[in-house]
């Protein structure tokens, strides 16, 4: 599943295909987390995000939705604690 960001983000790809992987990124870790998940891949301005086959998308939508809301606010802040 594609989730679309509103501004480029990542630079490079990156790609995540464990918890253990992901553990360095916040996002990647938080979406990992939730279980059920095989495969975070983050580019420019958008995350795609890969599921095991016995978990539904609507058990996941939403918190993965919360999650980059989440990152994108802390991502703003960082930036704006940089300007200041």
């Amino acid at each position: 599943m594609k989730f679309t960001l509103p501004e480029r983000l990542f630079p490079r790809p990156l790609s995540f295909a464990n918890p253990q992987e992901a553990a360095s990124h916040p996002l990647a870790a938080a979406i990992f987390a939730l279980g059920g998940v095989y495969n975070v891949f983050m580019v420019q301005d958008f995350v795609t995000v890969n599921k095991l086959p016995h978990v539904a998308w609507e058990e996941l939508l939403e918190p993965i939705q919360q999650r980059i809301e989440h990152y994108l606010i802390s991502h703003l802040r960082s930036l704006n604690d940089e300007d200041s």
